[in-house]
Formats: structure tokens, sequence, C-alpha cells
């Protein structure tokens, strides 16, 4: 059983933890905008923040919540942290493919114009062989 039929558990986490960084006074504007009832924030929250939601576990209803508001903040700190690391390693890796792009073109434009050039130089002058004579040269030398 699910705790939310409809969304994934990350889609879960993702609201709850959007919802945790509106500024005062504005959360209820940013849950009803979104469609999201009141008590089921509050089971999220408490899935998310009870480390439930992973499991598929649905919390009691009428419990409070049981992590204090500073293991939370700590919690959104953490998470802050880890959208950073991997935002930045995202862009670490589009610049680094941008690069590899523009030296893959300017390779495919040195080849054309090696193609080019080797298109236009004369042809090499053919060395003579006589054909009858396949033996190799011999050298004389003074013999004592």
């Amino acid at each position: 059983m699910s705790i939310s039929v409809g969304f994934t558990a990350e889609e879960i986490r993702e609201f709850v933890h959007e919802y945790q960084v509106q500024p005062h006074g504005q959360k209820a504007a940013w849950r009803v905008g979104r469609g999201i009832s009141d008590d089921r924030l509050r089971r999220w929250q408490q899935a998310v923040f009870q480390g439930d939601l992973d499991r598929g576990l649905i919390p009691r209803e009428g419990s409070a919540m049981t992590m204090p508001p500073g293991k939370r903040t700590a919690l959104e700190r953490q998470r802050a942290r880890e959208r950073a690391a991997r935002d930045a390693e995202v862009t670490r890796l589009h610049v680094r493919v941008r690069e590899l792009e523009h030296t893959n073109e300017a390779l495919g434009k040195a080849i054309g114009l090696l193609h080019l050039m080797s298109e236009q130089e004369p042809d090499a002058i053919p060395t003579r062989t006589d054909p009858s004579d396949s033996s190799t040269p011999i050298t004389r030398s003074s013999s004592s």
C-alpha cells in the first residue's frame, strides 16, 4: 500500500522539502496552489522525517511529528548540500560535453581540409624500376 496513490516517493519527498523552505506565511498558499490538503501534507511530512517513506510505511493518524525542528533543519541543509553538489556535477559535465563537441567539430574541419589538400596536390613522381632486373645491385670492392 502506498502512502499516497499517484505520487512516487521521490515526488512526495520533493513536495515536503519544497514546503519546508517556503517563507513563513506563504506555506498555506503554496500548499493550496499545488492541490495538497493539510492532512495529506502532514502525513507526508511524518513519513519523510521519520524515515518511513522509502519503506512504504504509512504513519499512524493522530500522532504528532516526533522529529524536532532542529533535526528537520539539519535534514534540509544536508539535502541542499546534496542538491548543490549534484547541480555542480551536472554543470561540470555540461561544460565538458561542450568542450568535447567543439573539439570534435575542429577535428572534423581539420580532416576536411586535409582531404581537400590531398585532392589538390599533384601525383607523386613515380620511380622507374626495370622489371626485368630484380636482382640486388652488386658492389665491387677491391680484394687483395
